[in-house]
Protein backbone atom coordinates (compact mmCIF):
# COMPACT_ATOMS: atom_id res chain seq x y z
CA UNK A 1 0.00 0.00 0.00
CA UNK A 2 1.00 3.56 -0.50
CA UNK A 3 2.04 6.12 1.69
CA UNK A 4 2.18 9.54 1.64
CA UNK A 5 5.81 11.09 0.15
CA UNK A 6 5.71 14.52 1.76
CA UNK A 7 7.16 13.17 5.02
CA UNK A 8 9.85 10.73 3.32
CA UNK A 9 12.89 12.36 3.64
CA UNK A 10 12.18 13.13 7.08
CA UNK A 11 14.92 11.38 9.29
CA UNK A 12 14.03 9.58 12.56
CA UNK A 13 12.69 11.38 15.31
CA UNK A 14 15.90 12.29 17.70
CA UNK A 15 14.83 9.58 20.65
CA UNK A 16 14.85 6.70 18.57
CA UNK A 17 17.61 7.33 16.76
CA UNK A 18 19.30 7.81 20.24
CA UNK A 19 17.67 4.17 21.31
CA UNK A 20 19.41 2.80 17.51
CA UNK A 21 22.66 3.99 18.42
CA UNK A 22 22.91 3.26 22.02
CA UNK A 23 20.32 0.73 23.40
CA UNK A 24 22.19 -2.54 21.91
CA UNK A 25 25.57 -1.34 23.26
CA UNK A 26 25.73 -1.70 27.62
CA UNK A 27 26.30 1.41 30.05
CA UNK A 28 29.75 1.91 31.44
CA UNK A 29 28.55 2.96 34.85
CA UNK A 30 24.86 3.37 36.49
CA UNK A 31 22.99 5.40 33.80
CA UNK A 32 22.42 8.85 34.10
CA UNK A 33 19.91 10.20 31.91
CA UNK A 34 20.86 13.83 30.37
CA UNK A 35 19.39 13.56 26.89
CA UNK A 36 15.61 14.77 27.53
CA UNK A 37 13.97 17.90 28.61
CA UNK A 38 12.25 16.34 31.04
CA UNK A 39 12.12 18.46 34.07
CA UNK A 40 12.95 16.75 37.26
CA UNK A 41 12.13 19.44 40.03
CA UNK A 42 9.08 19.11 42.54
CA UNK A 43 5.99 20.93 40.93
CA UNK A 44 4.07 23.16 43.24
CA UNK A 45 2.51 20.81 46.25
CA UNK A 46 -1.05 22.27 45.36
CA UNK A 47 -1.29 20.36 42.02
CA UNK A 48 -2.69 17.54 44.02
CA UNK A 49 -5.39 19.62 45.76
CA UNK A 50 -6.55 21.03 43.14
CA UNK A 51 -6.95 17.86 40.97
CA UNK A 52 -8.68 16.20 43.66
CA UNK A 53 -11.01 19.80 43.90
CA UNK A 54 -12.45 19.28 40.61
CA UNK A 55 -11.96 15.21 39.55
CA UNK A 56 -16.00 15.36 38.86
CA UNK A 57 -15.33 17.77 35.66
CA UNK A 58 -13.65 14.75 34.10
CA UNK A 59 -17.43 13.51 33.51
CA UNK A 60 -17.66 16.41 31.16
CA UNK A 61 -16.37 17.86 27.95
CA UNK A 62 -13.59 20.81 28.24
CA UNK A 63 -14.35 23.83 26.33
CA UNK A 64 -12.10 23.46 23.34
CA UNK A 65 -10.35 26.64 23.29
CA UNK A 66 -10.05 26.95 27.04
CA UNK A 67 -12.11 27.61 30.30
CA UNK A 68 -13.34 31.42 30.37
CA UNK A 69 -11.19 31.17 33.86
CA UNK A 70 -7.84 29.76 32.65
CA UNK A 71 -7.76 32.21 29.24
CA UNK A 72 -8.35 35.24 31.92
CA UNK A 73 -5.09 33.48 34.23
CA UNK A 74 -3.27 33.65 31.16
CA UNK A 75 -4.23 36.95 29.95
CA UNK A 76 -3.47 38.42 33.42
CA UNK A 77 0.25 36.62 32.89
CA UNK A 78 1.14 38.18 29.65
CA UNK A 79 0.49 41.34 30.61
CA UNK A 80 2.99 41.35 34.06
CA UNK A 81 5.11 39.64 32.01
CA UNK A 82 5.36 41.21 29.32
CA UNK A 83 2.59 44.62 29.37
CA UNK A 84 0.72 43.23 26.45
CA UNK A 85 -2.70 43.66 26.59
CA UNK A 86 -4.27 40.55 24.83
CA UNK A 87 -8.21 39.84 25.07
CA UNK A 88 -8.59 36.93 26.67
CA UNK A 89 -11.81 35.42 24.68
CA UNK A 90 -10.33 36.50 20.81
CA UNK A 91 -6.93 36.39 21.13
CA UNK A 92 -5.57 33.33 23.32
CA UNK A 93 -6.19 29.11 23.08
CA UNK A 94 -5.02 26.61 25.76
CA UNK A 95 -2.92 23.90 24.19
CA UNK A 96 -2.54 20.28 25.02
CA UNK A 97 1.13 21.09 25.04
CA UNK A 98 2.77 23.51 22.49
CA UNK A 99 3.84 20.96 19.85
CA UNK A 100 0.26 20.32 19.25
CA UNK A 101 -0.20 24.00 18.89
CA UNK A 102 2.72 24.58 16.65
CA UNK A 103 2.23 22.07 14.11
CA UNK A 104 -1.82 23.19 14.21
CA UNK A 105 -0.79 26.48 13.79
CA UNK A 106 1.00 26.06 10.58
CA UNK A 107 -1.51 24.32 8.96
CA UNK A 108 -4.17 26.70 9.94
CA UNK A 109 -2.33 29.62 8.63
CA UNK A 110 -0.04 28.88 6.28
CA UNK A 111 -1.97 29.58 2.67
CA UNK A 112 -1.18 26.88 0.10
CA UNK A 113 0.63 29.43 -2.18
CA UNK A 114 2.97 32.28 -1.59
CA UNK A 115 2.50 35.23 -4.13
CA UNK A 116 2.36 34.57 -7.77
CA UNK A 117 1.82 30.72 -6.99
CA UNK A 118 5.01 30.05 -5.86
CA UNK A 119 5.73 27.20 -2.86
CA UNK A 120 5.56 29.03 0.40
CA UNK A 121 8.15 28.93 2.69
CA UNK A 122 8.52 28.31 5.96
CA UNK A 123 11.71 29.44 7.91
CA UNK A 124 13.34 28.09 11.19
CA UNK A 125 16.47 27.84 12.38
CA UNK A 126 18.99 24.74 12.67
CA UNK A 127 18.63 23.20 14.99
CA UNK A 128 15.59 23.23 15.69
CA UNK A 129 12.38 21.90 17.64
CA UNK A 130 11.60 19.28 14.66
CA UNK A 131 7.75 19.85 14.73
CA UNK A 132 8.68 23.04 12.78
CA UNK A 133 10.20 21.23 10.10
CA UNK A 134 7.01 18.46 10.02
CA UNK A 135 4.27 21.07 9.98
CA UNK A 136 5.57 22.80 7.34
CA UNK A 137 5.86 19.25 4.99
CA UNK A 138 2.18 18.72 6.30
CA UNK A 139 0.92 21.80 3.97
CA UNK A 140 3.28 21.52 1.61
CA UNK A 141 5.47 24.38 2.11
CA UNK A 142 9.23 25.09 1.85
CA UNK A 143 10.83 23.91 5.40
CA UNK A 144 14.42 26.50 5.14
CA UNK A 145 16.80 25.87 7.27
CA UNK A 146 18.63 28.85 8.30
CA UNK A 147 21.86 27.97 10.02
CA UNK A 148 21.61 28.80 13.69
CA UNK A 149 25.87 28.87 14.54
CA UNK A 150 28.64 29.99 17.04
CA UNK A 151 29.49 32.82 14.23
CA UNK A 152 25.36 33.90 13.93
CA UNK A 153 25.54 34.20 17.65
CA UNK A 154 23.71 30.81 17.87
CA UNK A 155 20.41 32.56 16.63
CA UNK A 156 19.74 32.29 12.54
CA UNK A 157 20.14 35.47 10.83
CA UNK A 158 17.29 35.21 8.16
CA UNK A 159 18.22 38.70 6.87
CA UNK A 160 20.92 37.53 5.27
CA UNK A 161 18.46 35.15 2.83
CA UNK A 162 18.05 36.70 -0.94
CA UNK A 163 15.14 38.82 -1.47
CA UNK A 164 12.78 36.62 -3.77
CA UNK A 165 13.46 34.06 -0.97
CA UNK A 166 12.07 36.22 1.52
CA UNK A 167 9.03 36.85 -0.72
CA UNK A 168 7.97 33.26 -0.42
CA UNK A 169 7.85 33.51 3.14
CA UNK A 170 4.84 32.85 5.11
CA UNK A 171 5.82 31.79 8.23
CA UNK A 172 9.31 32.48 10.13
CA UNK A 173 9.95 30.71 13.48
CA UNK A 174 12.02 31.49 16.60
CA UNK A 175 12.88 29.91 19.35
CA UNK A 176 14.08 31.71 22.30
CA UNK A 177 15.44 31.00 24.48
CA UNK A 178 16.99 28.82 22.10
CA UNK A 179 16.95 25.32 22.12
CA UNK A 180 19.69 23.77 22.04
CA UNK A 181 22.01 26.58 22.47
CA UNK A 182 20.25 28.64 25.56
CA UNK A 183 20.75 32.15 23.93
CA UNK A 184 18.05 34.71 24.36
CA UNK A 185 17.04 36.99 21.18
CA UNK A 186 17.46 40.35 21.96
CA UNK A 187 15.24 43.17 22.05
CA UNK A 188 17.37 44.49 19.11
CA UNK A 189 16.95 40.84 17.74
CA UNK A 190 12.83 40.91 17.80
CA UNK A 191 12.62 44.42 16.62
CA UNK A 192 14.61 43.41 13.25
CA UNK A 193 13.36 40.34 12.65
CA UNK A 194 9.61 42.53 12.95
CA UNK A 195 10.64 44.53 10.56
CA UNK A 196 11.89 41.90 8.11
CA UNK A 197 8.64 40.32 8.73
CA UNK A 198 6.75 43.78 7.57
CA UNK A 199 8.88 44.44 4.42
CA UNK A 200 8.40 40.72 3.10
CA UNK A 201 4.71 40.43 4.85
CA UNK A 202 5.18 37.32 6.95
CA UNK A 203 4.18 36.02 10.32
CA UNK A 204 6.58 35.18 12.83
CA UNK A 205 5.52 32.16 15.73
CA UNK A 206 7.37 32.78 18.60
CA UNK A 207 8.18 29.62 20.31
CA UNK A 208 9.08 30.85 23.89
CA UNK A 209 8.76 27.51 26.45
CA UNK A 210 11.50 28.43 28.02
CA UNK A 211 11.07 32.11 28.57
CA UNK A 212 10.98 31.84 32.82
CA UNK A 213 14.44 29.72 33.15
CA UNK A 214 16.93 32.72 33.22
CA UNK A 215 20.01 33.29 34.58
CA UNK A 216 19.80 37.27 35.33
CA UNK A 217 17.16 39.42 33.53
CA UNK A 218 14.19 38.02 31.85
CA UNK A 219 14.28 37.12 28.08
CA UNK A 220 12.24 40.01 26.50
CA UNK A 221 9.26 38.00 24.37
CA UNK A 222 7.87 39.02 20.61
CA UNK A 223 5.35 40.43 22.40
CA UNK A 224 6.63 43.27 24.39
CA UNK A 225 8.72 44.12 20.95
CA UNK A 226 5.56 43.64 18.91
CA UNK A 227 3.59 46.33 21.26
CA UNK A 228 6.76 48.85 21.68
CA UNK A 229 6.48 49.25 17.14
CA UNK A 230 2.91 49.17 16.79
CA UNK A 231 3.11 46.01 15.18
CA UNK A 232 -0.01 44.29 13.73
CA UNK A 233 -1.03 41.45 16.17
CA UNK A 234 -1.92 39.44 12.95
CA UNK A 235 2.04 39.20 12.36
CA UNK A 236 2.97 37.75 15.62
CA UNK A 237 2.23 33.88 17.48
CA UNK A 238 3.54 33.38 20.65
CA UNK A 239 3.50 29.67 22.12
CA UNK A 240 4.08 28.85 25.98
CA UNK A 241 4.04 25.81 27.86
CA UNK A 242 3.82 25.17 32.10
CA UNK A 243 6.02 21.97 31.44
CA UNK A 244 9.42 24.05 32.05
CA UNK A 245 8.28 26.58 33.80
CA UNK A 246 6.25 24.87 36.36
CA UNK A 247 7.56 20.99 36.02
CA UNK A 248 4.29 20.37 34.93
CA UNK A 249 5.26 18.55 31.18
CA UNK A 250 2.99 15.34 31.72
CA UNK A 251 0.15 18.10 32.54
CA UNK A 252 0.56 19.39 28.18
CA UNK A 253 -0.89 22.44 29.12
CA UNK A 254 0.43 25.57 26.67
CA UNK A 255 -1.06 28.30 25.16
CA UNK A 256 -1.05 30.37 21.99
CA UNK A 257 -1.74 33.87 21.44
CA UNK A 258 -1.77 36.48 18.64
CA UNK A 259 -4.24 38.39 16.47
CA UNK A 260 -7.93 37.71 17.02
CA UNK A 261 -8.40 36.80 13.12
CA UNK A 262 -5.83 34.49 13.07
CA UNK A 263 -6.76 32.85 16.41
CA UNK A 264 -10.14 32.56 14.63
CA UNK A 265 -8.65 30.34 12.13
CA UNK A 266 -6.82 28.24 14.65
CA UNK A 267 -9.48 27.97 16.62
CA UNK A 268 -11.58 26.77 14.17
CA UNK A 269 -9.34 23.73 13.39
CA UNK A 270 -9.26 22.59 16.78
CA UNK A 271 -13.28 22.43 16.45
CA UNK A 272 -12.95 20.02 13.59
CA UNK A 273 -9.51 18.29 14.97
CA UNK A 274 -8.04 19.38 18.29
CA UNK A 275 -8.00 17.53 21.74
CA UNK A 276 -8.93 20.28 24.35
CA UNK A 277 -7.29 19.79 27.61
CA UNK A 278 -9.50 18.19 30.36
CA UNK A 279 -11.26 20.33 32.88
CA UNK A 280 -9.61 19.47 35.96
CA UNK A 281 -5.83 19.99 34.34
CA UNK A 282 -7.15 23.59 33.07
CA UNK A 283 -7.92 24.38 36.79
CA UNK A 284 -4.64 23.36 37.80
CA UNK A 285 -3.04 25.30 34.66
CA UNK A 286 -4.95 28.50 35.69
CA UNK A 287 -3.69 28.59 39.38
CA UNK A 288 -0.12 27.77 37.86
CA UNK A 289 -0.15 30.50 35.06
CA UNK A 290 -1.39 32.71 38.74
CA UNK A 291 0.84 32.09 40.79
CA UNK A 292 4.90 33.33 40.50
CA UNK A 293 6.68 31.84 44.16
CA UNK A 294 7.06 28.20 42.53
CA UNK A 295 8.56 29.71 39.35
CA UNK A 296 11.24 31.75 41.37
CA UNK A 297 11.95 28.68 43.43
CA UNK A 298 12.46 27.03 40.61
CA UNK A 299 14.45 29.67 38.55
CA UNK A 300 16.95 29.67 41.62
CA UNK A 301 17.36 25.96 41.07
CA UNK A 302 18.68 26.46 37.25
CA UNK A 303 20.10 29.23 38.76
CA UNK A 304 22.71 27.34 40.83
CA UNK A 305 23.13 24.68 38.01
CA UNK A 306 24.39 26.81 35.86
CA UNK A 307 26.89 27.97 38.43
CA UNK A 308 27.81 24.44 38.55
CA UNK A 309 28.01 23.48 35.14
CA UNK A 310 30.34 26.85 34.60
CA UNK A 311 32.70 25.83 37.48
CA UNK A 312 33.23 22.05 35.79
CA UNK A 313 33.44 23.06 32.42
CA UNK A 314 35.98 25.70 33.28
CA UNK A 315 38.89 26.05 30.70
CA UNK A 316 36.88 23.88 28.14
CA UNK A 317 37.45 25.64 24.72
CA UNK A 318 34.67 26.65 23.37
CA UNK A 319 32.36 26.05 26.28
CA UNK A 320 29.56 28.41 26.16
CA UNK A 321 27.49 29.28 29.59
CA UNK A 322 23.71 29.14 28.63
CA UNK A 323 22.12 32.48 28.73
CA UNK A 324 18.48 30.48 29.76
CA UNK A 325 16.77 27.41 29.55
CA UNK A 326 18.41 24.09 30.90
CA UNK A 327 20.32 22.71 28.23
CA UNK A 328 23.83 22.54 27.57
CA UNK A 329 25.14 22.85 24.03
CA UNK A 330 28.88 21.70 24.23
CA UNK A 331 31.53 21.42 21.50
CA UNK A 332 32.72 17.68 20.41
CA UNK A 333 34.87 16.75 17.22
CA UNK A 334 31.38 14.32 16.67
CA UNK A 335 28.31 14.38 18.63
CA UNK A 336 27.24 10.97 17.36
CA UNK A 337 30.75 9.20 18.28
CA UNK A 338 30.83 11.81 21.87
CA UNK A 339 27.34 10.36 23.08
CA UNK A 340 28.49 6.79 22.30
CA UNK A 341 31.22 7.12 23.78
CA UNK A 342 29.67 8.77 26.68
CA UNK A 343 27.21 6.02 27.16
CA UNK A 344 29.62 3.33 26.78
CA UNK A 345 32.60 4.53 28.89
CA UNK A 346 30.14 6.26 31.72
CA UNK A 347 26.59 5.34 31.57
CA UNK A 348 25.76 9.44 30.54
CA UNK A 349 23.19 9.76 28.57
CA UNK A 350 23.18 12.65 25.86
CA UNK A 351 22.12 13.46 22.64
CA UNK A 352 23.66 14.25 19.67
CA UNK A 353 23.63 17.52 17.78
CA UNK A 354 22.85 16.48 14.62
CA UNK A 355 19.96 14.73 15.78
CA UNK A 356 18.02 17.98 16.27
CA UNK A 357 19.17 19.52 12.60
CA UNK A 358 19.45 19.01 9.23
CA UNK A 359 21.99 18.60 6.98
CA UNK A 360 22.41 21.70 4.42
CA UNK A 361 24.86 22.51 1.74
CA UNK A 362 26.67 24.12 4.68
CA UNK A 363 27.21 20.61 6.25
CA UNK A 364 25.32 19.98 9.76
CA UNK A 365 25.62 22.90 12.04
CA UNK A 366 24.77 20.01 15.09
CA UNK A 367 27.24 17.66 13.98
CA UNK A 368 30.08 18.79 16.30
CA UNK A 369 27.84 19.40 19.30
CA UNK A 370 25.79 17.68 22.41
CA UNK A 371 22.94 18.51 23.91
CA UNK A 372 23.00 18.11 27.40
CA UNK A 373 19.83 18.36 29.36
CA UNK A 374 20.32 19.66 33.23
CA UNK A 375 17.00 18.56 34.90
CA UNK A 376 17.98 15.70 37.07
CA UNK A 377 18.37 16.75 41.05
CA UNK A 378 21.34 18.76 41.99
CA UNK A 379 23.74 15.67 43.00
CA UNK A 380 23.05 13.78 40.08
CA UNK A 381 23.61 16.37 37.93
CA UNK A 382 26.77 17.31 38.94
CA UNK A 383 28.00 13.87 38.86
CA UNK A 384 26.73 13.52 35.00
CA UNK A 385 28.81 16.89 34.32
CA UNK A 386 31.43 15.33 35.78
CA UNK A 387 31.96 12.45 33.87
CA UNK A 388 30.85 14.31 30.98
CA UNK A 389 34.25 16.61 31.61
CA UNK A 390 37.04 13.88 32.43
CA UNK A 391 35.21 11.47 29.90
CA UNK A 392 35.26 14.54 26.55
CA UNK A 393 37.69 16.76 27.71
CA UNK A 394 40.14 15.03 29.83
Amino acid sequence: MKVPERFSNLPDYAFPRLRTLLDSHAPGGPVIHMSIGEPKHPFPAWVASILSDHVDEFAKYPPNDGSPELLAAIAGWLGRRYGAEVDAATQIMALNGTREGLFNAVLALCPETARHGQTPVVLMPNPFYQVYAVAALAVGAQPVYVPATRGSGFLPDYASLPGPLLDRVEIAFLCSPANPQGVVASLGYWDDLLDLAERHDFRIFADECYSELYRDAPPPGVLEAADARGTDPERVFAFHSLSKRSNLPGLRSGFVTGGAAGMAEIKRLRSYAGAPLPLPLQRVAEAAWADETHVEENRALYQRKYDIADEIFDGVPGYRSPEAGFFLWLPVNDGEEAAFRLWTETGVRVLPGAYLSRDTDQGNPGSGYVRVAMVAPEDEMRRGLTKIRACLYG
